[in-house]
C-alpha cells in the first residue's frame, strides 16, 4: 500500500456510504463458463454475498457496474437485494455521476472494488478506492486499499468488515446477528 497508512484508510471507510462493485474478478475469480447453449455461468462466493448483506443491514447501500452482462448477475443481484445495477457499461464514470446524482452522495462516501484496467477512471473517482489483490499490478500503485482476498473468494467480504469496522458497526451487527440465528429470526439467503 505504498505510504498509505491504516488511519488514513479507517478514515476513508468511515465515511462510505455506498458500496459499488465490478463483476468479473471481484465478485467472481474473472473466469466465464459457457453451458452448451452458450449461456454465461458465473460462481459467487457465498461469504462475499453475506459481507453485502451486513452492510445492507448497517444501512449502506449496494450497486453494481459491469462491463460484461450476464442474466447470472442479474439473479445474484436481486437475491441479494442490490437494487443499483447496471451492466454492460462501458464508460462507468458517467453511470457514477447518475447514481450520485440520484442518491445525493459525494465521492467521499462511495467505495469502489475494481480489479482491471478498465476500473481506473472509476478509482480515481471515488473517495474510497479498492483493487482486489489478484487484480492489475498497476491498479495496485494507485487505490487507497489492496485487498488480502482475491476476487470472488471473500475479497468483497473483507472491504465489507472494513467498513463495518470502521464505522463502528460491526459489534453491534454480529450481536444482532447471532441473536437473531439463536431466536430462528435470521431468514436471509447470502
Amino acid at each position: 500500500m505504498g505510504n498509505r497508512t491504516q488511519d488514513k484508510i479507517i478514515e476513508k471507510a468511515k465515511a462510505i456510504k455506498l458500496l459499488i462493485l465490478d463483476v468479473d474478478g471481484v465478485l467472481t475469480d474473472g473466469r466465464i463458463i459457457y453451458d452448451d447453449k452458450g449461456g454465461e455461468l458465473k460462481c459467487f462466493d457465498v461469504k462475499d454475498g453475506h459481507g453485502i448483506k451486513l452492510l445492507m443491514r448497517a444501512g449502506i447501500e449496494l450497486g453494481i457496474i459491469s462491463g460484461r452482462e450476464s442474466r447470472a448477475v442479474g439473479h445474484r443481484a436481486r437475491e441479494l437485494g442490490i437494487s443499483i445495477l447496471y451492466q454492460r457499461i462501458f464508460d462507468k464514470v458517467r453511470v457514477y455521476e447518475k447514481i450520485l446524482e440520484e442518491k445525493g452522495l459525494a465521492d467521499n462516501q462511495v467505495c469502489f472494488i475494481g480489479d482491471d484496467l478498465v476500473d481506473m477512471p472509476l478509482l480515481k473517482r471515488v473517495g474510497f478506492s479498492v483493487a482486489v489483490v489478484d487484480g492489475s499490478e498497476y491498479l495496485k500503485e494507485v487505490v487507497d486499499y489492496v485487498t488480502m482476498k482475491n476476487g470472488g473468494n471473500g475479497a468483497v467480504r473483507e472491504v465489507c468488515e472494513l467498513i463495518l469496522k470502521a464505522q463502528d458497526k460491526w459489534g453491534m451487527l454480529t450481536e444482532k446477528y447471532f441473536g437473531d440465528i439463536i431466536n430462528n429470526n435470521y431468514s436471509e439467503r447470502p
